[in-house]
């Protein structure tokens, strides 16, 4: 039998004809890709929602002061280990990160889980003093903030400011000049962080060590010593030349006293070389000093 035809309101008759393989294959990958980005969608949603619920830092906030209603509050901390600097500055650290912690559950101690330790010691390591801080917890209600101090060992001068450093050239606080204390002077820019090389340098001659008033770092390549009794000693470039030529300016100190005789100037930097340079007497022109006299042969 022929099949019926429906007509349309236009009164044209369609045919409705089977879909083929292609477009079962097409469709069938259309509604496993719907089915991907609806899945998809709801997983965004549902993070989404999590993180304005803030559901996992609530949990936090709630198990923390759980523990801290069972006698877990911090009401007191201790601070071990300060010789040289300002308890205030470590006080003032504490207490801010006391206060979030107490904020965030509006009680007036906070709870122990909720004190951040590593916060309290991160803050402490940018203090130029701090060498290493341990932060912990002295159950059940106070903190102990165990601080571990850098060392001083010279003063590091650089133009109109004055600050203790480290043996690696580490600036630890700012000096007044009527607090200076008995230390090694470095003077320049970048001095500071060539005070090791300025020490391996001495090692080798702890007489001239004890008798140094300050070392000034020329240039960015080397250094002139001044000393107490007022000569000033050129040195050459390179940690290792300029210790092998203070060693040879020391021993002929030890056996000719060329130090506190009234010289201005010692100029080892040509090796095997040593120009002097005399004081001038009143009225005398003053000549450069590559022309200084006299030359002595190392």
């Amino acid at each position: 039998m022929a099949a019926r035809m429906r007509r349309g309101s236009g009164g044209k008759a369609k045919r409705k004809t089977a879909p083929t393989a292609a477009q079962k294959m097409n469709s069938a990958r259309a509604n496993k890709l719907a089915a991907f980005g609806f899945t998809g969608f709801l997983v965004l949603m549902a993070g989404a929602a999590a993180i304005a619920l803030d559901i996992p830092a609530k949990a936090a906030l709630q198990a923390g002061e759980a523990v801290g209603n069972a006698g877990f509050r911090v009401n007191g901390y201790q601070i071990v280990g300060i010789k040289h600097m300002d308890h205030k500055l470590i006080d003032a650290v504490v207490v801010d990160e006391l206060h979030k912690a107490a904020a965030a559950t509006g009680q007036n101690d906070p709870a122990q889980p909720l004190v951040d330790v590593a916060a309290i010691r991160n803050r402490l390591l940018q203090f130029g003093w701090v060498q290493d801080a341990r932060v912990s917890r002295r159950l059940p209600d106070t903190l102990v903030i165990d601080v571990v101090e850098r060392t001083p060992s010279a003063l590091w001068q650089d133009r109109e400011r004055l600050a203790l450093i480290d043996a690696h050239g580490i600036v630890l606080d700012r000096v007044p000049v009527d607090k200076m204390p008995d230390l090694p002077l470095v003077i320049g820019p970048g001095a500071n962080r060539r005070s090791s090389d300025l020490k391996t340098i001495l090692a080798g001659s702890p007489a001239m060590q004890a008798q140094l008033a300050s070392a000034t770092w020329v240039g960015g390549r080397r250094w002139d010593l001044a000393f107490q009794s007022g000569e000033t000693v050129a040195l050459p470039e390179g940690v290792d030349a300029a210790r092998d030529a203070l060693a040879r300016f020391a021993k002929a100190d030890r056996s000719s006293g060329l130090l506190g005789r009234g010289l201005v100037r010692f100029d080892l930097r040509i090796p095997g070389k040593m120009i002097v340079r005399l004081p001038r007497s009143p009225g005398e022109p003053i000549i450069p000093e590559s022309a200084q006299q006299p030359t002595v042969e190392g």
